[in-house]
């Protein structure tokens, strides 16, 4: 478990404000905390596709400084905050389709955290939207999306570190507009 509570230079929860966030959001209990730390990357960090906001962020304090990012970035701080109050956090991801023929494919990124009343728990603070409704209410999961055509498919690994090509993609592009064009996928 030890790999799911480190800091690295992406999820950087030993930067000043990542962990002086993550001490306001601690709770009494592992479970408030996640609750409240997930909450708060949904509702308080901007989707940049969303509101077409740049900068494109990666890290964990880069997320948290321009307050927007990509769900990629949104995990990143997210998992931040978590392994911050001891919280075993790691990196999941689907490939859905990126456009209505089906024909283009892009990975979306979230998290799983381990509690230890419901074991490995998927948690998705991408940001509400119509049609996107994302919750916090173990052991139920409410994802963003689910995977429905030919070609998208659940990642079932729980990695401790992000993928390197969603990576390489928030440290390629400067602008949202321009991330759009080359999100990271896998087959």
């Amino acid at each position: 478990m030890e790999d799911y509570l480190r800091s690295t230079d992406i999820i950087n929860w030993d930067n000043p404000a990542v962990l002086k966030l993550a001490q306001e959001l601690k709770a009494d209990t592992p479970l408030e905390t996640a609750q409240r730390c997930f909450e708060w990357v949904r509702d308080e960090v901007r989707h940049s596709m969303d509101y077409k906001m740049n900068p494109v962020t990666c890290s964990a304090s880069e997320v948290l400084t321009a307050r927007t990012g990509f769900c990629y970035a949104k995990s990143h701080l997210l998992a931040a905050l978590l392994r911050a109050n001891g919280i075993p956090t790691g990196f999941c991801y689907q490939r859905l389709t990126a456009d209505d023929d089906g024909l283009t494919f892009c990975l979306h990124g979230f998290n799983s955290i381990y509690l230890p009343e419901f074991g490995w728990y998927r948690i998705d603070a991408r940001g509400n939207k119509t049609n996107v409704n994302t919750q916090f209410i173990p052991p139920v999961e409410k994802l963003a999306y689910q995977p429905s055509i030919q070609g998208e498919k659940d990642f079932p690994d729980v990695w401790a570190d992000p993928m390197p090509e969603v990576v390489t993609a928030l440290r390629s592009y400067e602008t949202y507009d321009a991330l759009v064009e080359h999100l990271p996928d896998r087959a």
